[in-house]
């Protein structure tokens, strides 16, 4: 199928009711729970990025930077935390994916978004966004927050040989984590979940 073609009927999909949670809980952790406490309920925008190169359609990820916290070097997609003098939490995603992976606000066009998803560790909703941009970017990701891009096709996301399955330790508890094996890098978590909506969702299409 074309690519202009199958943007379309995403966009036409992206309107209709989406698959919700059923299909990020395909992707969850097992024992994923609220976390106990009182700590404010923070909004934050992502941005799955699609694009052409080598006649496939590709998403951008990024391995985040070692820091202090919850989420250090993990793979999520470009995003980040509502500020207050953003117009939306789709500027948000979209500011974001420049800060991080230097891709122009301008340069992508917002086809829909997908069903919110809350992080119960750190007590954040994720609204995530879908755009597309007409060639590949030309990335320049932020050092500070960025160790490198993961560019990585539609058709190796959506491949089963590529979904799986690890035990981890985390606080304490053993749980069982489904991922998407990327080779040396895991994406795993909500970002997984949120992915695993997206991918639904392109199914229904290429079906």
């Amino acid at each position: 199928m074309e690519m202009n073609q199958w943007i379309s009927l995403l966009e036409r999909e992206l309107a209709a009711p989406l698959p919700g949670l059923q299909a990020q809980l395909i992707m969850s952790p097992s024992g994923r729970r609220p976390v106990p406490g009182d700590t404010p309920l923070k909004n934050s925008g992502v941005l799955i990025l699609l694009f052409p190169y080598r006649k496939l359609l590709h998403l951008v990820f990024i391995k985040r930077a070692e820091y202090e916290g919850i989420h250090s070097g993990q793979v999520s997609f470009p995003g980040g935390m509502y500020e207050k003098g953003d117009r939306s939490l789709q500027y948000t995603a979209l500011r974001e994916t420049l800060e991080e992976t230097g891709v122009p606000v301008d340069a992508a066009r917002i086809l829909g978004r997908l069903t919110p998803l809350h992080i119960p560790v750190s007590n954040i909703n994720v609204f995530p966004f879908v755009a597309v941009c007409q060639e590949r970017p030309d990335f320049s990701p932020d050092p500070l927050e960025v160790q490198y891009l993961i560019e990585t096709s539609l058709d190796k996301l959506m491949d089963p040989v590529n979904h799986k399955v690890k035990i981890m330790n985390i606080s304490g508890s053993t749980i069982e984590v489904p991922y998407f094996d990327m080779g040396k890098d895991h994406i795993w978590g909500a970002t997984a979940m949120i992915l695993s909506e997206f991918l639904e969702i392109a199914r229904k299409i290429i079906c």
